[in-house]
Order: structure tokens, then C-alpha cells, then sequence
């Protein structure tokens, strides 16, 4: 900014003698170059369509815009920002209500990339940068003396690079933005959830069908190994079960949540769509089963479950999102009715509108707490268990010492190719940490 302040300084006293000004001819002035600080510029409204498939007919709009070619640097605390409370779009609510906003510098490393252990003090020692910043109205009718009105205004810039947090900490309990209007995607992100420990029994299925565990062993009465039911004789024999206490290990579930579209007006939560897979989980119980339709099998059961995939949809209230790393263009903006910006990829609706165009990182999306196996989730397993324990019956040995009695069964490896339905709610994320933008120990200054 300074350079180009100089530039326009020299442009303006481009020769001196002593302490006075040279007047300068025509083809003098025409061999001087530089830019002017402030810009002026008028585009004519057309039919539009934005990037979620509505079309806008704008014929009858002018655009206005004065823009100021600089960088503008700003470090800024607001404690609490509320804009278009009540009014056309409900009472008791606002368009925009975010409390704790802050304002830095984008923490980098040396080779460019997003820096998330930054330091409190690198906050407050950095600021945002605001490339071209500029205020542009939409006119309505700008033709007409009679009938041209103001339809609204917006406050941007061709990008801001920085930090933008919401709240006072990244916690279980949602703080930051209570209200959201606006456009804002997310880039693709990925996680690691941890799942609880827990016991897996008929009654936590609710009693369906599906929560019936079914199977084959194969058995012979000298115990020697049977293949495919024709050695020694071997004895094919099904059994099944409703009574049974399944302890399952924690594991990790690595997933991928794709880019994000949040729009809408007075936002409160947003619905991430992604999908992952879940490492091995182990197993160990008792099982109590009917073998044969008659006899009663009682055995303690060890084995493993792999190949589980997950569609994954988490409701995640927006006071769970507190850090926000920007490096696009952004507008503020008020209209009495949806005006598509130019180049804004969606139409601002009536109100209060806050659009961040390009995609916005939210960094690691691993929740900070382990994650509940619900028994819906459970119950969409049940149908893969009971197909590789009937297509592939286990070895028991001899059919009564070690199938009908004996205590123990060595299930070993259950391959799965069930795809799980896991819907998750209001998840802590690790990425969502944040360092208050305040020298000291304070949260908000």
C-alpha cells in the first residue's frame, strides 16, 4: 500500500525544482505509468444462473463499485456481532448473531502451508490481509431518474487471507455462531474417529429378526478336521442364537468428509456428507445356542470383524465450527430482495448475507471424544455376520466333546462387505482448536 502511495505521489509532483511544481505537456504526461488508488467501475445486469441452479433474471439491474486497489492490514476482536434482528425474515432471531469474533493473520509454515500450532502471540503479532477491498451497490431501474432504487449493498474484497474464529473455546458445548446467513463450501477433509468399547447382545437389536445369530459348525465323531462335509463322515449341523453377551474392542474408523455447501438463511446446524471404513474389531462372549433345532449349545466365542465401510452423516450444530482458515474473496452485504453478485458463486438472499466464496479449510475433522457404535448401527451387521457363518461353517472337531460340549469356539476372521449407515451428531473436532487472537491467559480481549 505504501508503494503504491508513493507511486501516486510521484505520478502527481512527477518533477520538482526546488520548492516548486513543473507543469508538464501533454505528451509529457502521456509517457508517466502508475495506478490510481481509487477505482470506479459500472456493470450492467444479465440473466445468471448461480452454482446451485437457479437463474436470476437481472436485466434491469446496474451495479455500481468503488473499489480501492491496496492491501489492507487488520487485526480486530468483536464481542458480539448481530446484524438484521426481527424484521422480513421473522422476529426473534437475527440474520447474522455471532458472538467472540477474531480477526488475524493466516498462520503459515515456510513452505506456504496452513500452520495449526501457531501460538496465541503469533495471533496477536499478525494481520489479515485484505486484498482490493471495495463497497458496490445493485440499482434497480438504473436507467431511470422516476424509478431507479437502491436494492441493496455489499462490503468486500478480492480475498482475505487469515484466521477467522468464533467463540471463546472448542468444547462439547456449541459457543461462536448462533445464527448463520450466507454462502460458505468447505474443502474435502479427512478424520480418524475412535469407537467406544461396548457389549453387543439380542436385546440391544430390539428383538428384530436380523438381531437372530445364525450359523453352521462342522463336526465329526473321531474329531478329525472336516472340509466341506465328506471326511470321517463330517456332520454339516446349523445352529442359532438369542442369547448372547458379545464384549467388542475399540477401534479406529478413518473417514473422509467431501466439500460442503452451507447456505441458507438463519442457519443454526449443517449436514456433512462423507464415507470410511472401520479397522478390525475384536470380539469375545458368551453365546448360548439351539444346535439342530434341540440341543442347547454354551459356548465362550473369540473372533474378529473386518471390511466394515461407512456412509457417514454427521448434524453438526454451527457452534461446533470455530475456526475458519480464509484465503478467498468475501462480501457482507444487505438487499430487499436475492441479488447474485457479480462473481459471487450463489445469490445473497433478503437480508443480512455473509459469502465466502471459495473453499474454506477446516482442518483435521477427528473428533477430540470416541464415538458411540449405536445398536441401529450394530443391527445392519448382523445379516453379514450370519452369511459367513453359514457359507463358511467353522471346525468344531469332535461333534459331541468338542461341538455339543467343550466351552470354547474359535470363530477367527468374519470378512464383511456391509456398507453401515452411521449418522453421527455434534461432534468436537481436533481441527477446530483454536488460540485466542489476546496476549496472556485471556480467552477474549
Amino acid at each position: 500500500m505504501n508503494k503504491k502511495l508513493l507511486v501516486l505521489l510521484l505520478i502527481l509532483t512527477p518533477y520538482t525544482h526546488g520548492n516548486e511544481l513543473t507543469a508538464l505537456s501533454d505528451h509529457e504526461l502521456s509517457k508517466e505509468v502508475g495506478q490510481g488508488l481509487l477505482t470506479l467501475q459500472y456493470q450492467q445486469g444479465t440473466n445468471l444462473t448461480d452454482s446451485l441452479g437457479n437463474t436470476y433474471n437481472q436485466s434491469n439491474l446496474g451495479f455500481y463499485k468503488l473499489g480501492m486497489e491496496a492491501i489492507v492490514e487488520l487485526n480486530a476482536n468483536i464481542k458480539k456481532l448481530q446484524l438484521g434482528c426481527g424484521g422480513d425474515n421473522g422476529a426473534g432471531a437475527c440474520d447474522l448473531d455471532i458472538d467472540n469474533l477474531a480477526l488475524s493473520g493466516l498462520p503459515k509454515n515456510s513452505d506456504g502451508t496452513i500452520n495449526y500450532n501457531y501460538t496465541s502471540n503469533d495471533r496477536t503479532s499478525s494481520s489479515a490481509k485484505i486484498t482490493n477491498p471495495f463497497i458496490q451497490f445493485a440499482i434497480k431501474n438504473p436507467g431511470s431518474a422516476a424509478t431507479r432504487e437502491v436494492l441493496g449493498f455489499r462490503l468486500s474484497a478480492e480475498q482475505i487471507e487469515g484466521l477467522l474464529t468464533l467463540g471463546t473455546e472448542n468444547s462439547s458445548t456449541p459457543n461462536g455462531l448462533n445464527r448463520f446467513s450466507g454462502y460458505m463450501k468447505t474443502k474435502e477433509a479427512s478424520g480418524v474417529a475412535t469407537t467406544g468399547a461396548r457389549t453387543m447382545t439380542y436385546n440391544d437389536t430390539n428383538m428384530a429378526i436380523n438381531g437372530i445369530v445364525q450359523g453352521r459348525l462342522l463336526g465329526s465323531s473321531s474329531g478329525t478336521t472336516c472340509k466341506d462335509g465328506f471326511l470321517d463322515p463330517c456332520y454339516n449341523i446349523s445352529y442359532s442364537s438369542k442369547d448372547y453377551n458379545l464384549n467388542l474392542s475399540s477401534t479406529n474408523a478413518p473417514f473422509t468428509i467431501g466439500s460442503t455447501v452451507v447456505s441458507g438463511n438463519r442457519l443454526t446446524t449443517v449436514n456433512l456428507k462423507g464415507s470410511g471404513t472401520v479397522e478390525r474389531i475384536d470380539f469375545s462372549g458368551n453365546l448360548v445356542a439351539t444346535v439342530a433345532g434341540f440341543l442347547n449349545l454354551n459356548k465362550n466365542v473369540t473372533g474378529n470383524i473386518t471390511g466394515l465401510k461407512t456412509d457417514i452423516t454427521v448434524n453438526q450444530n454451527l457452534g461446533l465450527i470455530h475456526a475458519l482458515y480464509l484465503q478467498n474473496p468475501a462480501s457482507l452485504s444487505l438487499q430487499k430482495s436475492a441479488v447474485l453478485w457479480p462473481g459471487a458463486a450463489a445469490a445473497s438472499q433478503k437480508g443480512w448475507w455473509l459469502a465466502m466464496e471459495d473453499q474454506v479449510e477446516l482442518g483435521s475433522l477427528s473428533p477430540t471424544t470416541q464415538v458411540a457404535i449405536t445398536n441401529a448401527v450394530l443391527q445392519q451387521t448382523i445379516a453379514g455376520i450370519n452369511a459367513d457363518l453359514t457359507n463358511n461353517p467353522r471346525n468344531c472337531g469332535n461333534l459331541l466333546t468338542g461341538c455339543v460340549g467343550g466351552s470354547d469356539l474359535v470363530v477367527g476372521n468374519v470378512p464383511m462387505t456391509t456398507t453401515l449407515d452411521f449418522p453421527l451428531t455434534n461432534l468436537t473436532l481436533t481441527g477446530q482448536n483454536f488460540k485466542p487472537n489476546c496476549y496472556g491467559s485471556l480467552k477474549f480481549c
